[in-house]
């Protein structure tokens, strides 16, 4: 297994090198990778760096404590993501490229609402910065549950192996690195997700139906909780589920039109006449990768029911899959796939993260007449200091991979989604509207997870998942205030007619 990861991180590091070699002379290129990445590229890099190690560790993990009553999740942010590549990826290539060639969400949003004071620059960028390092942390935790699991490594070293071999790659490649390795992980996530299911599959004596449908939790962990030893029909989608729980699972489709580190793939691709093309097969792939990962979870109970062996944690099903089924080598494999979907993540994160620490603070603030050497450097600068504080987050040993991601998630959706989707559909929207649609979203969220607020005897945010209250009050904000504020100047709705005319 160690010399499969060993040949894994030569990869990855090697395309860091060429990656650095072609496209890091200019912040365009090193934030954006010159927008020509082939849509396949695009494609399997927004699906890498969307499907982080939630998809190999925390589905899998909620399918196999729960049962299908979590597929709910799977099937929201599969229609979520087509949704995405319909409403945002045509319409934000062209309107970021005839948008003074914005190269940041926040670059985009200044020069598409004439934000001349920075206002709406500066809080989307410190948005970016707080819910990614949050984000960020999450891959780590699954770096160091990988290492901590697989390797006899402490949990602590395993958050920094992770974390330095994104850095380094990331350091000196840019963007161009982060897509060419998430091409690369893209695909070694598929043949992973497809292969563990299976040869599961294969291993099971009795019939899965039967056994998953008879399930006992306090077999399926070593050290259930007490809200965790009960048994239920894992094949029930509707088990211990209220519409409202249900709606909240789907809810999650919702934060694709917010989420920067994957909307800005939709900027990079050499055309828009390639975005069929990204769409069809970054679908194929997420589809195919969503239902591996939901088999893996529902195979994996069956299995260790069947053989009377549970485990401590329920996110390192995957983990334990690979090496109870495969031979050494192939479980190598296996386990670096799991390292690609975490540090696919976290790359393009640290990406987006560096991208506002230098476009839209530094520049703006420190030193405006800044050469493009020197922002490439402050660039890379940002991704160490992002990469720091993710590790100090992540030592919480205890933190949930899926709870991190959804509090992000939500975080991002809410505060960025419905801005995204009105900034390219609707010509009435002003600046005071953006302002209060970012603040009023992002706010919302983060009250509905932290305030001490009880709804029945229940936190908020076990009540209904946040970014439902947090998108549809950031909506509202939005319209209200511009249509109750002055009409947006002569050059925005112009602007605004140029891109749909070239539509």
């Amino acid at each position: 297994m160690i010399i499969s990861l060993a040949l894994y991180f030569i990869v990855m590091l090697g395309i860091g090198l060429y990656a650095y070699k072609q496209s890091t002379s200019d912040i365009s290129g090193y934030m954006l990778g010159g927008r020509n990445l082939a849509p396949s590229v695009a494609a399997l890099s927004a699906g890498a760096s969307d499907m982080s190690g939630w998809l190999l560790m925390g589905l899998p993990g909620a399918m196999y404590l729960f049962g299908l009553s979590k597929v709910w999740i799977a099937i929201g942010l599969v229609l979520g993501a087509w949704a995405n590549y319909f409403l945002v990826a045509p319409r934000l290539r062209v309107y970021t490229e005839k948008a003074n060639d914005s190269i940041t969400i926040p670059d985009y949003f200044a020069n598409r609402f004439a934000d001349n004071r920075n206002i709406l620059r500066v809080i989307s960028a410190i948005v970016i910065i707080v819910f990614f390092t949050l984000y960020t942390s999450s891959g780590v935790v699954a770096g160091g549950k990988l290492f901590e699991n697989s390797f006899s490594m402490s949990y602590e070293m395993g958050l920094y192996v992770t974390t330095g071999v994104v850095v380094l790659y990331t350091l000196f490649g840019g963007f161009l690195a982060v897509s060419l390795t998430d091409f690369v992980q893209g695909c070694i996530m598929f043949i992973s997700l497809i292969a563990v299911p299976l040869v599961t599959f294969t291993m099971l004596d009795q019939p899965v139906l039967d056994t998953l449908a008879n399930a006992s939790y306090d077999l399926l962990l070593s050290s259930p909780k007490e809200s965790e030893v009960h048994s239920l029909n894992m094949l029930d989608w509707f088990a211990g589920g209220s519409t409202i729980a249900i709606i909240s699972a789907l809810a999650w489709g919702l934060g694709y039109f917010g989420q920067p580190h994957i909307i800005v793939r939709f900027m990079s691709v050499r055309s828009v006449k390639d975005i069929p093309t990204m769409r069809r097969i970054g679908m194929s792939w997420m589809t195919l990768s969503a239902i591996g990962a939901v088999l893996t979870g529902l195979f994996g109970a069956a299995y260790i029911l069947e053989n009377q062996m549970p485990i401590a944690d329920k996110e390192t099903i995957f983990l334990v899959l690979s090496e109870l089924v495969f031979n050494p080598l192939i479980a190598g494999f296996l386990l670096a796939a799991i390292l690609a979907a975490i540090m696919s993540t976290i790359s393009s994160q640290l990406l987006v993260c560096s991208s506002s620490l230098t476009e839209d603070f530094y520049k703006i603030y420190l030193h405006r007449e800044a050469s493009q050497k020197e922002l490439v450097l402050v660039g890379r600068l940002s991704v160490v200091m992002v990469a720091v504080f993710a590790i100090y987050l992540a030592y919480d040993r205890d933190s949930s991979i899926l709870d991190l991601v959804s509090n992000a998630w939500a975080g991002f959706g809410a505060a960025f989604g419905p801005l995204i989707l009105f900034s390219l559909y609707w010509k009435r929207m002003n600046l005071p509207g953006a302002i209060s649609g970012m603040v009023v979203g992002a706010v919302t969220v983060l009250v509905w997870i932290y305030a001490p607020l009880t709804l029945n005897g229940e936190k908020l945010s076990a009540v209904i998942y946040e970014i439902i209250p947090g998108f549809i009050l950031s909506s509202i904000a939005i319209v209200v205030v511009s249509l109750l504020t002055a009409k947006p100047q002569q050059q925005i709705t112009a602007l605004f007619d140029e891109v749909e005319s070239s539509l």
